[in-house]
């Protein structure tokens, strides 16, 4: 079964409690967003493999080490998923970001697809694939099914926060997929919410409702 990692770093814990806050404005929680996108980033990558090489400093030779082996690409899903894209990219600018775009069918309630763009070596990257909330589980699961069909061999999924019934069907249809959030919260409400959670985070990012 795949690995869940809750990033418990203090910054990213405190950033989260005021995301969470309903009296956060729009303006401070895209901010906070982008913030902790960037510090999960940071922990998401810890294990990236690395590779020596020489090079000349100022005053002398020198071995040092670079990233090594794949590259980098961001898989937001539409829409919530965009607001922690620039997060992640401050860290890793060079990746590349493809978009998965689901919703749900009103009669069924399953996830629909209705727009992929990726890049076109995305079975030569590490994913990530990157949604706020991990609620049903629906919409991660579809979207990584998306991916592998289209050649990806190799994601992680990253979100701010999860319920536990998300993470069961994520880790039953995708065993080969670590999941990394910020918290995982109580369970889901009779209309699909997190609890306590922090509300639509698509509305919240982009003053909606």
């Amino acid at each position: 079964m795949s690995r869940v990692y809750v990033l418990d770093h203090p910054l990213i814990q405190h950033k989260v409690t005021f995301i969470r806050d309903k009296n956060t404005g729009t303006k401070e929680f895209r901010e906070l967003v982008d913030e902790v996108a960037t510090l999960m980033a940071y922990e998401i990558t810890r294990d990236m493999p690395l590779e020596e090489t020489t090079i000349e400093t100022p005053v002398s030779t020198c071995t040092s080490r670079v990233i090594a082996g794949k590259k980098v690409g961001l898989i937001p899903i539409l829409r919530a998923g965009l607001g922690m894209v620039d997060g992640i990219l401050q860290l890793i600018p060079a990746a590349k970001v493809g978009h998965v775009g689901l919703y749900r069918d009103p009669d069924t309630l399953q996830p629909v697809e209705y727009y992929v763009k990726l890049p076109t070596d995305i079975a030569d990257r590490e994913l990530i694939v990157i949604d706020p909330m991990l609620a049903t589980g629906g919409s991660a699961a579809a979207a990584i099914d998306a991916l592998k069909k289209r050649g990806a061999k190799s994601m992680k999924l990253m979100c701010l926060i999860a319920a536990p019934e998300g993470i069961k069907v994520v880790q039953e249809e995708h065993p080969d997929v670590d999941i990394y959030v910020a918290a995982i919260d109580e369970y889901l409400n009779d209309h699909g919410y997190i609890v306590p959670g922090l509300g639509d985070a698509g509305d919240r990012l982009f003053g909606t409702k």
